[in-house]
């Protein structure tokens, strides 16, 4: 069910009045002719052309940097270059605002599902923190959902000197989690979002629907072969360890943030089943090692599944500041493995803790989530949801209440972390695929 709500004045007018003074903010500029779309955008104060890429007929890609303040609270402090992709069609196409939530990756220019339904504009942003776009000293209590919404805010107000037309937000997993939170102060910015696999972690310290769903997944028999690989390779953690330590030698690779390879394995291993559910394609199953496998077998399929390399020092570096987010903010999960008594050696190895390094602060700001799901089921609006049936990370999900309107709440069957609106029932597909349209002004 959903209802109209009136909506508070936004944050964005308070903010865009102290950006004015401060001489941060982007008021239209004058614009070159829209034939030279290279010009108009580097016509926008705050913003850099830094290269163009290959195209397809028909399309312009440009990378960009735009001029953020450090901190949005306080905009004479400091500025970084948040990286951007452009993807340009038309400036009469809608535009669909695209976040992982982390850097930019190999192929930003990759088009979302909803700008491939809308054949829209896209503009990929890389999170503040991550990848290049990372503030100068590194002020981790800069790294908020707040700055990052307002960093997305003041993105979207400048290019709209360009793309006057609807906008569109998405995200995947954490970037679904940032579209929402951009959401939530700033509302009017964009006319819809779609969050695929996006979690609502609203109580830290109550894992209960996590444990849970590892325990309604699947077959009975998948959830016990599972367990007991588990169980099998910490009954062999020292030739596990052994071939761990090896390949991280000789690819350079060490464990100092996490407090050595013995413990990023068991750490590994108490992730397995979430890392599986998430991840692995239907029928992996039947690719569940046996107790009778060698242990050269039994470790490339552990190393496999739960990805080994994560949890190295050089990998957890570029992941800091998901980390950070997620022990400051967002919280995680942790597994409860009564099958694993007496094979545990670290009480408390799965705090977010052992993944940051002890000279950043962490401290838990329990009110993040719960002002964002009020918000959501309160007020929010052309909001829309898509996950994974089978998705551990979304057993705790975003979920529409009696002040919500024009939102939606999709499930696709037998699905993980990876989802789609293709991938609902014929008839779901259709009414979001109808929804996105009218949100973005088109006809059906």
């Amino acid at each position: 069910m959903t209802h109209t709500t009136r909506l508070r004045l936004p944050l964005s007018a308070l903010l865009m009045a102290l950006l004015t003074v401060t001489g941060l903010a982007t008021p239209a500029a004058a614009q070159p002719p829209d034939g030279d779309l290279r010009a108009r955008i580097a016509a926008i104060p705050g913003m850099r052309v830094v290269g163009e890429r290959p195209a397809d007929p028909g399309q312009t890609i440009l990378d960009l940097a735009y001029r953020q303040p450090t901190d949005h609270h306080h905009p004479g402090k400091g500025f970084f270059d948040q990286r951007v992709t452009l993807v340009h069609k038309s400036t009469r196409r809608p535009v669909v605002l695209y976040s992982n939530g982390y850097d930019l990756g190999g192929s930003p220019q990759r088009p979302s599902e909803p700008t491939t339904l809308l054949d829209a504009n896209q503009i990929t942003t890389e999170h503040r923190f991550f990848g290049e776009s990372r503030p100068e000293g590194a002020d981790w209590s800069t790294l908020t959902i707040w700055q990052a919404a307002s960093d997305h805010h003041r993105l979207i107000t400048a290019l709209k000197a360009v793309y006057g037309g609807p906008w569109i937000s998405t995200g995947g997993s954490k970037g679904g989690m940032a579209a929402v939170y951009h959401r939530r102060f700033y509302p009017h910015d964009v006319a819809g979002t779609v969050a695929y696999a996006a979690p609502n972690n609203t109580d830290d310290r109550d894992d209960r629907a996590h444990d849970a769903r590892l325990e309604q997944i699947g077959t009975a028999e998948c959830r016990a072969a599972i367990k007991s690989v588990q169980r099998e390779g910490l009954i062999r953690r020292q030739a596990m360890t052994e071939r761990y330590g090896r390949w991280a030698e000789a690819d350079g690779k060490t464990f100092q943030t996490i407090g050595g390879v013995d413990r990023a394995f068991e750490l590994a291993v108490l992730r397995l089943p979430m890392m599986f559910w998430m991840h692995q394609p239907p029928g992996s199953c039947v690719s569940v090692p046996t107790a009778e496998v060698t242990d050269d077998t039994l470790y490339a399929w552990i190393a496999k599944v739960t990805q080994l390399p994560v949890y190295t020092d050089q990998t957890l570096a570029a992941f800091t500041p998901y980390f950070y987010q997620l022990g400051t903010q967002l919280g995680y999960a942790q597994f409860a493995t009564p099958h694993l008594d007496g094979l545990l050696r670290y009480p408390g190895i799965q705090e977010i803790r052992s993944y940051v390094p002890r000279d950043i602060d962490l401290r838990f700001r329990p009110a993040a989530m719960k002002d964002v799901d009020r918000w959501v089921r309160r007020r929010g609006s052309s909001l829309m949801f898509v996950n994974g049936e089978n998705d551990v990370a979304t057993a705790e999900p975003f979920r529409l209440g009696n002040g919500t309107h024009d939102s939606f709440l999709f499930t696709v069957p037998d699905a993980n972390h990876h989802v789609s609106i293709g991938g609902l029932r014929a008839d779901e597909a259709q009414e979001a695929t109808a929804a996105l349209r009218r949100w973005a002004g088109l006809a059906r």
